[in-house]
């Protein structure tokens, strides 16, 4: 019973593996028939017309080029090995092609333009910043450009920046127009229609790192960092705040900014900002170095007398109150520590030249910490005087 069993199955399997072997045989038959065949025509239409030859070659090259671009990019590329490619406006195709080769992104020039040209694409490659893997085809290679797979470019902007060196960031970084930016920066309709209750939009530029888009227009830029800036303000409790402390928006950010002048250590951000909103209650002179640097046209540097008889509204020591606008883009801590001072009777303040400060709540105070700080200034510069002499040679 065993053996016969044993025997159908060897007749069974012999059976299958004749089928299979036959159909093998006869796919092979029809692929060598369709291969004469085609071969047969090319040959025929050599004989008829060189030209329906012609016709005939350029149209199955079409169908492939066509039938590529159709083709998926893989999913599992591996960014590890891809290439940036930066393609400016204006470039043509032929320097587009040699800069792959030149990267080693495409082996055939001819090939990659012969494809450009044939399916349009050439016209329609964007200039752009582009991370190209190495496992694409020459043929998704081109697609890909076509499809404006711009990559973004992380942008750092320092607190305390003002809008025109952002301008200067953003057109090394992402080629921006700084022109332009500076422009609608302070174009008073633009600002208006971001729902700006200023003129001007500085102050409102909040820094921080970003990530945007290379040649990203001026007005998406502008337009970002200004909502993210307005929305710090949305929450109910920060506007009760603005209204208990009588102060609108724009007033809060020129504050901050000069908070952001001052300070360099951050738990000291809200002391600051207690004295200033002491000396704002008691309609005190501000007396922020800050401003005074910012009307300097070749500052920042150490203040003289004579610079804070500058007659300007940003001059904090001849005017009262708040200048007329921010004079920096503060950042979030700032914001807040003007927003929400430290409860103190501190009127004064003066650098330890740490870069900390010390906070007074009287004048006699205040001078004796001003003392101490002329003491450790003559000792810095008496320090210097001795390294630029022994830096020139002269005797010790």
């Amino acid at each position: 019973m065993r053996s016969a069993e044993i025997y159908r199955s060897i007749i069974l399997n012999h059976k299958a593996n004749n089928q299979i072997i036959s159909r093998i045989r006869l796919n092979a038959a029809k692929i060598t028939f369709s291969i004469f065949l085609v071969a047969n025509t090319i040959l025929d239409l050599i004989k008829r017309n060189v030209w329906a030859t012609i016709f005939f070659i350029i149209s199955i090259i079409s169908f492939l080029i066509v039938v590529s671009f159709f083709r998926p990019v893989p999913s599992n590329l591996n960014s590890s090995s891809a290439v940036i490619v930066k393609i400016p406006s204006g470039t043509n195709f032929q320097k587009i092609s040699d800069s792959l080769s030149q990267k080693g992104l495409i082996d055939n020039r001819t090939l990659f333009r012969l494809m450009g040209v044939l399916s349009g694409k050439d016209q329609k490659i964007q200039s752009g910043l582009y991370k190209i893997p190495h496992e694409l085809s020459t043929w998704q290679i081109l697609n890909y450009l076509t499809n404006g797979n711009n990559i973004t470019v992380k942008v750092t902007l320092p607190e305390g920046i003002s809008a025109h060196k952002i301008a200067g960031i953003l057109q090394e970084t992402v080629e921006i127009d700084s022109a332009k930016f500076m422009s609608l920066v302070n174009d008073s309709g633009f600002a208006h229609s971001l729902g700006v209750k200023a003129d001007c939009l500085e102050g409102y530029l909040i820094p921080e790192t970003y990530y945007f888009g290379w040649k990203m227009p001026e007005e998406e830029i502008i337009k970002f960092l200004v909502n993210k800036t307005l929305r710090l303000f949305d929450a109910d409790s920060v506007q009760q705040q603005l209204a208990q402390l009588n102060m609108p928006v724009n007033k809060i950010l020129t504050l901050a900014s000069i908070i952001e002048g001052e300070v360099q250590v951050d738990s000291e951000r809200a002391l600051v900002s207690s004295v200033y909103h002491n000396r704002l209650d008691r309609g005190w002179l501000l007396q922020a170095d800050p401003t005074i640097q910012y009307i300097l046209p070749d500052g920042p540097r150490r203040l003289t007398y004579r610079d804070l008889e500058i007659d300007s509204p940003y001059n904090t020591y001849k005017y009262p109150g708040l200048p007329p606008t921010p004079i920096n883009n503060p950042g979030e801590k700032s914001i807040f520590a003007a927003l929400y001072p430290a409860e103190t009777r501190y009127i004064y303040f003066v650098a330890t030249g740490d870069g900390g400060h010390r906070f007074s709540r009287t004048a006699s105070e205040h001078a004796y910490w001003k003392r101490k700080f002329d003491q450790v200034r003559r000792e810095v510069r008496l320090e210097e005087r001795r390294k630029r002499r022994n830096s020139n040679g002269a005797p010790q």
